[in-house]
């Protein structure tokens, strides 16, 4: 297995470079020359406080150096990417504090072994030079369901350490004041990890394998091995799991929570876990604590304490009285510290009401008779078209974007028939247009739900007073101008305004007196099929496909027909299918449409830029 792919200018350096990229953008920031350490701009604000110093292995980003700042930390010291410090620089560190007035320093230090070690020999050393220096050792992990020697590794809750330590030195507490409050912090707290994959030092193979059906509970921010491999599940039940194993009594390393207990949850990143799933996982941990009674007076959600790129996830719970959630909410200037309105978490909050529904976007009555009964017919018969298509057009776009237009689509086909099942759709097109607009608009999403809506938003205008033959080709011209003024395409683009174009351009036969529906129909659809195959050998001028390269190649992808080949084609397809067997020319023509009121000029959109 080869190294993972890392974005480092050098293997060598990461440490420091990352450090110094953190100074470089933070003016209240400085390096400590000749030491990979960094330290507040204003060092003269700690003369008479107390300073409070932490620090370890870099990867865990942005622990610790994020946390620098008045209210938080008054200096860090970066070990290698998950490697202890130096003494030396852990000392030089606590000179440049003592130095600069600071009545005290506070090392808080996260426990592992190198740390405990570097840290309390700098400890030593520093109060052999007459320095008052005191350390907190923080081991909040509730993975071990016996004692291990060694204690509690120090995760994420370290954090919410570093956060009352800072307030109450930025308050002028004393020393030993804040050993006190900060110990008794650490004792009344837990963390728990879960990770879908293992991260990888740069330069490095993974620190460790997890198969593709499998998720890791309780492990360390450096890879170590959990207490549990289990088979990858969903998100609600993955927090309880956790929640479950933080909570037990039968585990040795669990933290106490009993009902009416109120916490501040930390959901943290490991690293590599999307925003998305992040929310998810937050919504479950409250859920899963308000089902125990629990009140979350506060909840951070964000990256906090990672693992490199892990894709994981920990929980952190910290039990807070009244006073101790006034040190959390205190001010900070540390810029990885979240900017939190103060106030509980809670899974139910009350809902801004939705504003009133204008004339226009009012839902229509359902229409009975041999009409409505024809539009549900073509509008089964497209639904299921789109569907046959999922697997085909998600093949295609996988050419040029994210490969979801067939789930889009799909999306959108099982939307309108539920709908169209659930009651009769409107007869009368400019309602049908409408609502079939708003409902793509609501249910199918991402840029083809606009564009669909746009469309059919427009080509209802004209259709609202008549409903003619020479109406209809005006309703597609109005549509396809509103996409291209507002979706920046153009004929000859490679989009779908390619085969829409050059149908629009057979419906136009549709204002000669005379015409007759399935003819012009069947010669819209032919149109329409030969622009889609003429798009095979364009360069895309507009949407995702015109950000790849010439050849249409993405990595090793070969060049393939656009989506728009099996799309407004096939669908104009079923749509003819099902006019020709079912006499639903006479709505189109607006036979049934009532008195026709005079027919508004729409000018064509399919001119060539």
């Amino acid at each position: 297995m080869e190294a993972s792919k890392k974005l480092v200018s050098s293997v060598a350096g990461c440490a420091d470079d990352t450090l110094a990229g953190l100074v470089a953008c933070n003016p209240g920031l400085r390096l400590l020359r000749g030491h990979r350490v960094a330290l507040r701009t204003d060092l003269a604000a700690l003369r008479g406080r107390v300073a409070l110093l932490s620090g370890g292995g870099s990867g865990h980003e942005p622990a610790h150096a994020g946390y620098i700042g008045k209210g938080m930390l008054s200096g860090v010291v970066a070990g290698a990417v998950f490697t202890s410090p130096a003494v030396g620089s852990i000392l030089a560190a606590i000179r440049a504090v003592t130095q600069a007035g600071a009545v005290g320093t506070l090392l808080i230090v996260k426990n592992y072994t190198g740390d405990r070690l570097n840290f309390g020999l700098a400890l030593e050393r520093a109060r052999a030079e007459g320095a008052d220096v005191q350390m907190v050792v923080v081991g909040d992990d509730c993975a071990f369901t016996t004692q291990k020697k060694a204690g509690r590794r120090g995760l994420c809750g370290t954090v919410l350490v570093h956060k009352v330590a800072g307030a109450l030195a930025e308050a002028g507490a004393s020393l030993d004041e804040i050993v006190k409050r900060v110990s008794a912090v650490a004792k009344a707290m837990g963390t728990l990890g879960l990770s879908l994959s293992p991260c990888s030092v740069p330069g490095s193979k993974p620190t460790f394998q997890l198969a593709d059906d499998e998720m890791e509970l309780g492990l360390g921010i450096h890879g170590e091995a959990g207490v549990r491999r289990m088979k990858v599940m969903p998100a609600d039940e993955a927090v309880e799991t956790m929640l479950a194993h933080m909570t037990d009594p039968a585990n040795a390393s669990h933290l106490p929570l009993s009902r009416g207990a109120s916490v501040v949850l930390v959901v943290n990143n490991l690293g590599g876990l999307s925003c998305l799933e992040l929310g998810i996982v937050a919504g479950a941990a409250v859920r899963g604590l308000e089902k125990r009674g629990v009140r979350i007076a506060r909840a951070l959600v964000g990256s906090f304490m990672t693992a490199l790129e892990m894709a994981g996830v920990s929980l952190t719970l910290m039990l807070a009285d009244e006073e101790l959630v006034g040190l959390i909410d205190a001010e900070t200037t540390a810029v990885a510290w979240p900017n939190l309105v103060a106030g509980p978490a809670v899974s139910q909050r009350p809902e801004v009401p939705a504003p009133n529904e204008g004339p226009e976007t009012a839902q229509q009555a359902p229409s009975t008779g041999p009409g409505a009964k024809w539009v549900q017919l073509v509008l089964e018969r497209v639904c299921s078209t789109l569907l046959g298509l999922q697997d085909k057009l998600n093949e295609l776009d996988r050419a040029a974007g994210d490969g979801d237009c067939g789930h889009t689509h799909a999306r959108a086909a099982r939307a309108i028939q539920e709908w169209v099942r659930s009651r009769p759709p409107p007869a009368a097109p400019a309602q049908l247009l409408s609502a079939l607009a708003d409902l793509l608009l609501e249910k199918m999403g991402g840029s083809s739900g606009v564009l669909y809506g746009l469309f059919l938003t427009a080509a209802a205008r004209p259709l609202h007073n008549r409903s003619d033959l020479p109406t209809w080709a005006d309703a597609m011209d109005a549509g396809i101008e509103a996409m291209q003024r507002y979706g920046g395409a153009a004929p000859g683009d490679r989009t779908m305004l390619d085969s829409l174009c050059a149908a629009a351009q057979a419906l136009h036969a549709l204002r000669s007196p005379g015409a007759d529906l399935l003819t012009v129909l069947a010669s819209a659809v032919q149109s329409a099929e030969a622009a889609a195959e003429a798009t095979r050998h364009m360069e895309a001028g507009a949407g995702r496909a015109s950000y790849i390269s010439g050849d249409g190649r993405r990595g090793s992808t070969p060049r393939v027909p656009p989506m728009n080949i099996c799309g407004p084609p096939e669908l104009a397809q079923s749509i003819l299918t099902r006019a020709e067997g079912s006499g639903g020319g006479d709505w189109a023509r607006g036979e049934a449409a009532g008195p026709l009121g005079p027919r508004p000029h729409v000018k064509g959109g399919c001119s060539q830029p």
